[in-house]
């Protein structure tokens, strides 16, 4: 649960500056489309991982934090591009790239300890008694 918990507040953290970086870019009439991707995938990664934490089963929880996993790579992606353009410099980007590629490492572990059983042991997270 280590990993799970350490993902929920820094994808939420994360999804705050997402939308702070978002607002910032519509304010200065900057790219919309692309923020509007950014904002979409940027706080999709921490939604995903909080419905994860409710799974229902093991396999509910590993399709949630592959969703999660998948929504940072798109993040990244949106990032990349905008610093690539000119809209975020490299001091920005680096300041947003740096927490996304943190989440996708941790997204990452999560998938192969739970793939391995490590995770999900009792295949319910939420305190309840299995039926």
């Amino acid at each position: 649960m280590k990993d799970e918990n350490a993902a929920k507040e820094k994808s939420f953290a994360f999804a705050v500056r997402c939308v702070k970086l978002y607002m910032y870019l519509k304010e200065q009439r900057q790219v919309y489309d692309l923020a509007r991707q950014l904002l979409r995938s940027g706080t999709s990664i921490g939604a995903n991982i909080k419905e994860g934490l409710f799974a229902q089963s093991k396999a509910d929880f590993m399709a949630k934090m592959s969703i999660a996993k998948k929504e940072a790579a798109e993040t990244e992606y949106w990032l990349e591009l905008l610093q690539e353009v000119g809209i975020l410099n490299e001091k920005e980007a680096v300041s947003m790239l740096e927490p996304c590629r943190e989440l996708i490492k941790i997204l990452v572990s999560t998938c192969k300890s739970s793939k391995n059983g490590k995770s999900k042991e009792d295949d319910n997270d939420n305190g309840e008694d299995k039926d």
